[in-house]
């Protein structure tokens, strides 16, 4: 491809400072707009002069005022005003689509989730085979009857967030806790993959009642653990003076 050439210098279009500030003045306070930047060849016959913004809501930014001129003519025409940033200026951050900055948490109730075709942690689920004894475990352990089920990166990153979580051994409350859950009479053992490291905790005096919990989870609610009686408090005999007179 052929090298782009330079935009030649106009000198009609540099000269006009006070054209491009007096439309500048025209649609934004006087007090806003500052010192002449530059001027900014765009194309032939068309720039863009520069002037710094005063305001203290704009600090770094620029007003750019466009100007043109038809050929063989003197006459300056103002095409635009717009305010530009410039280096230094405070910018929003980039916007991110609402499907990719969802968090745990922002769900409330009548929200619904976007839907991703393509989801990693799922997969296709399972169709009924006509055998009632394969149908019925199925139902739970394949997914029959659901589109699509957890996928083995789905149970993977599941099983990392749970762990990592207050369902793991790292939580505050279980490493505080006189047992683990493994050996809790209220420690419902998951079913499927799962199983052999996380279960349901059914105890209605835990804080993890109803909720996924690690074998090595704990809490002060484990069924086998107990709290040191305290030492009874010995009261002596009463004290009665008979030669006290109690006025009313």
């Amino acid at each position: 491809m052929p090298a782009a050439t330079a935009v030649r210098p106009d000198a009609t279009l540099r000269g006009a400072v006070e054209t491009a500030r007096e439309a500048l003045v025209a649609v934004a306070e006087r007090d806003s707009v500052g010192e002449h930047l530059g001027m900014e060849m765009v194309e032939e016959r068309l720039a863009t002069h520069y002037f710094a913004s005063s305001s203290t809501a704009y600090v770094g930014w620029r007003w750019a005022v466009s100007v043109a001129r038809v050929p063989r003519s003197k006459l300056v025409t103002v095409c635009e005003v717009e305010l530009v940033p410039g280096e230094g200026a405070v910018l929003s951050p980039e916007w991110v689509p609402y499907a990719e900055r969802l968090a745990p948490g922002d769900l409330g109730p009548g929200d619904i989730t976007p839907f991703v075709a393509d989801d990693p942690l799922l997969e296709a689920g399972f169709e009924a085979t006509g055998d009632e004894d394969v149908d019925a475990m199925a139902f739970w352990e394949l997914g029959l009857g659901r589109p699509r089920v957890l996928s083995a990166e789905g149970r993977e990153a599941a099983a990392q967030r749970w762990y990592e979580g207050d369902s793991g051994p790292e939580a505050a409350v279980a490493v505080k806790a006189p047992m683990a859950c493994s050996s809790c009479g209220f420690f419902l053992p998951m079913p499927g993959a799962l199983r052999a490291v996380f279960g349901v905790c059914a105890n209605a005096w835990s804080p993890s009642d109803g909720r996924v919990v690690s074998l090595d989870h704990g809490c002060g609610a484990h069924s086998e653990a107990d709290a040191p009686a305290p030492t009874p408090e010995r009261v002596g005999e009463p004290i009665l003076d008979d030669t006290a007179v109690e006025l009313s």
